[in-house]
């Protein structure tokens, strides 16, 4: 599936969960540039990765 991402928006990654939590920088077609706690900025193809929104829920009981 293929999602929208907006600026600001947190992510985790499904397939490396020791990146940590990932803040979307940019959102360009299925191209989303995420700067990640442990992993730093990655460009991440949103047809082939399903990253997973956090919720300001989960956020907040992150912090």
């Amino acid at each position: 599936m293929l999602a929208f991402f907006s600026p600001g928006q947190f992510v985790r990654h499904p397939d490396e969960p020791d990146w940590g939590l990932g803040q979307v920088q940019s959102s360009v077609a299925d191209r989303v540039t995420v700067n990640f706690q442990h992993a730093g900025k990655q460009l991440i193809i949103a047809s082939k990765v399903d990253l997973i929104v956090v919720t300001e829920e989960e956020l907040r009981k992150s912090r």
